[in-house]
């Protein structure tokens, strides 16, 4: 079995790399979804989730060097379930409020803020397609 998840969001706080044991960097961030509709009431209604992303290897040093807070990206992964519950992982706030955390394990990050957004990667900036250093051509399509 398998299964794939998808995400476009903004990151929450900078991303924090370190390496295991074994020398492969590990960077991990957090990343906000959102959600906007209207009720029946009329009213204006938002949910936002929050992602605990984990990047490996190269592309987790990429991500270190290029992303920042608001930054937005879009992220391929897998979904990890606490061990426990096989669900996302539940805690208590800072507010004293039940919450979850949902973590993903990205195997494709692709840079989406523009040079000018807070927290952007420079224009041309590597994707995960555009390796550093490599020269892309634009395709219209």
């Amino acid at each position: 079995m398998y299964h794939k998840v998808t995400l476009i969001g903004n990151l929450g706080r900078d991303p924090e790399m370190r390496y295991l044991p074994s020398g492969q960097a590990v960077t991990s961030f957090s990343v906000a979804t959102s959600e906007k509709w209207t009720g029946q009431d009329g009213k204006l209604n938002e949910r936002t989730l929050w992602w605990r992303v984990s990047v490996f290897g190269k592309q987790a040093e990429t991500c270190n060097t290029y992303l920042k807070k608001g930054s937005k990206v879009y992220i391929e992964g897998r979904m990890t379930g606490d061990d426990k519950t096989g669900g996302p992982r539940i805690y208590t706030n800072k507010a004293g409020q039940p919450a979850a955390s949902f973590e993903v394990t990205a195997n494709t990050v692709k840079f989406l803020s523009s040079r000018g957004e807070t927290g952007a990667a420079p224009a041309g900036g590597p994707g995960e397609h555009e390796p550093v250093g490599e020269e892309t051509d634009d395709i219209p399509f």
